[in-house]
């Protein structure tokens, strides 16, 4: 019999989730609610496109893995992505003080709008797999505690029944998974939520002349001044633009109006992005977005989780965009799934619960990153910091302040920050020694910028 997978959900995690299906079967069908746009244009459907994404090298490394057809990497860099090396391509204020800029290149990440991105990855599945996208609204799950069999869906023509071998759910931030299986007869999931209040405003420029090659800067926000957190950033992205975006938790939200954007700018903690945006001409509007929560469910401690389901990317876990690592934990997830499904074979009892227990790997490292972080700001709402948070917390800073002038520090703190390796490796013997010695050179009173840079600035 013809094998079909129905994926609820056309973004990222779910057209990757199709690539990873569709080896395995004879038909997947990609379902989502938004009429999808025709080229790398902003739908409604993702509350945060508007704002600054960064694909870290690990999340460009899954997809390539898992896309047809040709290079990810090599697709968006032709439609205009910039790659920036993470140790010497970026000037970055942390709150342990600005990071040295070092010869080695280091992991890479590419920047770029996420219309763009979704595009790219959305028009490479399809050429490349036997991938259908249907305009429907997933509402129930098919099947029962054991096994799913397909999903209920809406189109225009009315509810109808959607059979599937196996399901996986990418809905997003929306999703109501929890729900569908409790309906199911699968209940006790755990979830947790961390909610800094955090609030993005963005806003696109033309990039001034004669600032090609300025790096991309950003100043990040201070978790532990006990006060609400400001960032910001320039990044380049295609059609030689700058993407402004400002972020502020509860207390210190950003404004969406264009004169109070550019006061929000000259307050934050060093006038070089103010400088910066003086020199450029605005294209768009203010946006703002609140969906920046972390939430999680804990669907890999279910204990008879049912087969033919899968649940991936932001429907399984989201993350205060402000750490950059959500799309890369997405592309990890469908890489799993797709390790899993080789592994196993489609119809494998228990491969969804194999499957569903490893994809918590990636997430596990993005959500420590994220929420122990965000638990510091003083009105964040979630559970209190613990004893082993605080713990983490002091040799975190201590790390990230031997990197404000130790390589070796640096290095490791990058290579988990792009995903190309896990926390574990900031307990190496190498790391441990790097964030008790400390940094080795002094720190820097302000951006490391080079003598071209300077001069790029003081035209502006």
């Amino acid at each position: 019999m013809p094998r079909r997978a129905v994926v609820v959900g056309a973004g990222l995690a779910g057209l990757l989730a199709a690539a990873a299906l569709s080896v395995h079967t004879d038909e997947v069908i990609v379902l989502d609610r938004d009429e999808l746009p025709e080229g790398p244009e902003h739908r409604k459907g993702l509350p945060q496109g508007r704002h600054a994404h960064l694909l870290m090298s690990g999340g460009l490394a899954a997809m390539e893995d898992l896309v047809p057809g040709g290079s990810v990497r090599e697709r968006l860099l032709t439609a205009g992505a910039h790659e920036i090396s993470l140790s010497s391509g970026m000037l970055a204020l942390t709150p342990e003080g600005w990071l040295r800029r070092w010869r080695h290149e280091g992991p890479r990440m590419l920047t770029c709008s996420r219309a763009l991105l979704d595009w790219v990855v959305r028009e490479a599945v399809l050429a490349g797999t036997k991938t259908e996208i249907r305009r429907a609204q997933g509402l129930e799950l098919l099947g029962d505690a054991h096994r799913v069999t397909g999903v209920l869906i809406s189109t225009d023509a009315g509810r109808q029944e959607l059979d599937a071998d196996f399901v996986v759910d990418a809905s997003g931030r929306g999703s109501r998974v929890v729900r569908w299986l409790e309906a199911l007869g699968v209940t006790g999931v755990e979830e947790r939520i961390v909610d800094s209040g955090l609030v993005n405003a963005t806003r696109i420029y033309q990039r001034p002349e004669g600032a090609e090659h300025f790096p991309l800067t950003i100043l990040q926000a201070d978790p532990y001044a006990k006060r609400p957190g400001r960032a910001g950033m320039v990044l380049p992205i295609e059609g030689d633009r700058w993407m402004v975006s400002l972020a502020g938790t509860r207390g210190a939200e950003p404004p969406a109006d264009p004169d109070g954007f550019l006061q929000y700018i000259r307050e934050l903690p060093d006038p070089i992005l103010g400088r910066l945006v003086s020199g450029a001409e605005p294209l768009t509007d203010v946006h703002t977005s609140r969906s920046t929560q972390n939430v999680r469910r804990y669907l890999e401690k279910v204990r008879d989780w049912p087969d033919g389901l899968v649940v991936l990317g932001d429907a399984l876990a989201t993350f205060n965009p402000a750490y950059g690592q959500g799309m890369s934990v997405a592309a990890l997830g469908a890489q799993v799934l797709s390790r899993e499904l080789e592994t196993e074979g489609f119809t494998a009892p228990g491969l969804a619960a194999k499957a569903q227990r490893g994809v918590a790997a990636p997430v596990e490292g993005a959500w420590a990153m994220a929420v122990g972080q965000d638990i510091w700001y003083p009105e964040t709402r979630g559970p209190e910091p613990t004893g082993a948070d605080r713990l983490i917390t002091r040799y975190s800073r201590r790390l990230l302040k031997a990197a404000t002038g130790s390589y070796p520090a640096a290095a490791a703190l990058a290579s988990v920050t792009s995903m190309e390796a896990n926390a574990s490796t900031l307990m190496r013997p190498g790391t441990l020694l790097a964030a008790l010695n400390g940094p080795a050179l002094p720190p820097l009173s302000g951006p490391p910028l080079t003598p071209a840079e300077r001069e790029t600035l003081a035209g502006l």
